[in-house]
């Protein structure tokens, strides 16, 4: 007797290793001239992340901030 065996899914065949997210981006900024940067990427500067709130803002409309908890 054997023990239990993983599911199986039709799409096993297409699946791929996990992406290097930080590849693509690369690979973005590099082949199309897009640029995906994240609002609280901690390799920015705090003037740098505000300039980025403030493009996303124009662009896309004012985000959602979490509210700060106390207690």
């Amino acid at each position: 007797m054997t023990g239990p065996q993983p599911p199986r899914s039709c799409l096993a065949r297409v699946y791929r290793t996990p992406m290097d997210v930080e590849a693509e981006k690369h690979k973005g900024w590099h082949r199309h001239g897009i640029l995906v940067v994240a609002a609280d990427d901690e390799r920015l500067s705090w003037p740098e992340r505000e300039l980025i709130d403030q493009l996303g803002a124009r662009l896309y409309g004012a985000r959602r901030r979490k509210e700060a908890r106390h207690g």
